[in-house]
């Protein structure tokens, strides 16, 4: 049998590894977004192959590709609370006056 590439496999691979890297490197919302892409991704991916899975090859990137967007999530998400709390203990000593000394 002929066996071909699964289609969305290397898609949900880059959306993984882009949710990483950008969540690292530029700011946690775009890792939100590459993460619901690659979620998504494989998730097509994997429905297709287990409809017939002697047919596809690159499972593996699939698996892959959805642990990468699983950490690009809790990285966003471990960001995105780090400013929150960074933001509102700023508004919190602005409120206080504690900064009117300097």
């Amino acid at each position: 049998m002929n066996q071909q590439s699964l289609p969305g496999a290397s898609n949900a691979l880059t959306m993984g590894i882009l949710s990483v890297v950008l969540t690292l490197l530029c700011c946690g919302p775009f890792g939100i977004i590459f993460t619901i892409l690659g979620l998504n991704s494989a998730g097509k991916a994997e429905r297709l192959y287990n409809e017939n899975p002697g047919m596809y090859t690159g499972y593996e990137n699939v698996k892959t590709g959805r642990v990468l967007s699983y950490v690009g999530l809790a990285l966003s998400i471990c960001y995105l609370l780090f400013f929150i709390l960074y933001f509102g203990a700023i508004i919190a000593f602005i409120s206080a006056g504690e900064f009117n000394d300097f």
